[in-house]
């Protein structure tokens, strides 16, 4: 990536609006997915990336991250990034390439769990407010406010009188977070209903990922056109110049994660900062020290 220009005063408006489709394919039946393709097998369209060219971009990628992170360190930006989407879209992989290469100290990942009885009676925003960044801080949530537009919306988890008052405070409390300094990407991670299901019948296939499947989870699969109405709506709300939604084309994994991350790091321009490489001193000579006996000390079994 260019080196470009240091960040000044207000975080950078994107340039374009993106471009989505009224809402997310319908016209694909659970049904017609063929349970005899290889497991695991993904669609992708003809000219998606090899797994060496996905593993060639993302390394390119990672290295660009580093910068970008030391850059918001160095400048003390405070960078908030929005995750949302259907369940199985594709938004915890995508999290966890971003992170990979950064720096657990400066950078972070919210997901919050169900409220409290104490945090059902707080302002709505309160508990997702205390994980906002500070100065050279990154967040990253999985998941954000935008479940009272979403899941509390379609499973009546809130009120019609809490849900428009959501509707109405969202987009100042967004334009808030923006006029303080915060710079607020927010993602819609775009899944046809074919590869959801796929991707459920393959967590149900696997031990390790059966965990990934909620009980809400499952509720949501059959309610699929409800959740395409309330992305809608939430959408017509608080898609606003200030916090604009960015969609991605999620049904090819290995596309969305290099296409989200090289999105990301054009909405904040930075420049090359990686540290010198360090030169290291030299070890301390040995005067005599003797090492306790290895058969004092407790090992692992080691069955590998």
């Amino acid at each position: 990536m260019a080196k470009t220009k240091a960040h000044q005063g207000n975080p950078p408006t994107p340039g374009g609006r993106n471009r989505r489709p009224g809402r997310d394919a319908l016209s694909i039946p659970a049904a017609a997915i063929n349970h005899a393709a290889a497991p695991g097998a993904e669609p992708k369209r003809a000219d998606g990336p090899s797994r060496k060219e996905y593993e060639a971009q993302l390394q390119r990628l990672n290295v660009e991250l580093v910068k970008w992170e030391e850059w918001i360190k160095a400048r003390g930006l405070k960078v908030v990034v929005i995750f949302e989407g259907r369940d199985a879209a594709g938004k915890g992989g995508a999290i966890k390439r971003i992170m990979e290469p950064l720096n657990p100290r400066f950078a972070r990942v919210a997901a919050l769990p169900a409220p409290t009885e104490r945090e059902r009676t707080q302002w709505y925003f309160q508990r997702y407010a205390v994980h906002l960044p500070a100065a050279g801080e990154i967040v990253l949530f999985d998941r954000s406010w935008y479940n009272r537009a979403g899941v509390e919306r379609v499973m009546g988890f809130c009120s019609e009188e809490e849900y428009q008052e959501f509707l109405r405070s969202c987009p100042e409390f967004e334009r808030m977070l923006v006029r303080s300094g915060m710079i607020l990407v927010k993602y819609w991670f775009s899944v046809s209903d074919a590869e959801q299901e796929r991707r459920f019948q393959d967590r149900l296939d696997d031990p390790t990922k059966r965990w990934k499947l909620s009980p809400m989870d499952v509720e949501s699969r059959a309610r699929w056109l409800d959740y395409s109405k309330a992305k809608d709506e939430m959408f017509a709300h608080t898609d606003f110049k200030q916090a604009p939604w960015w969609v991605v084309r999620s049904d090819d994994k290995k596309r969305a994660r290099l296409n989200v991350i090289a999105h990301l790091l054009s909405q904040i321009p930075y420049e090359d900062l990686t540290p010198e490489p360090i030169v290291l001193p030299p070890r301390q000579k040995d005067t005599g020290y003797v090492r306790p006996p290895m058969s004092d000390q407790t090992f692992i079994p080691e069955p590998f």
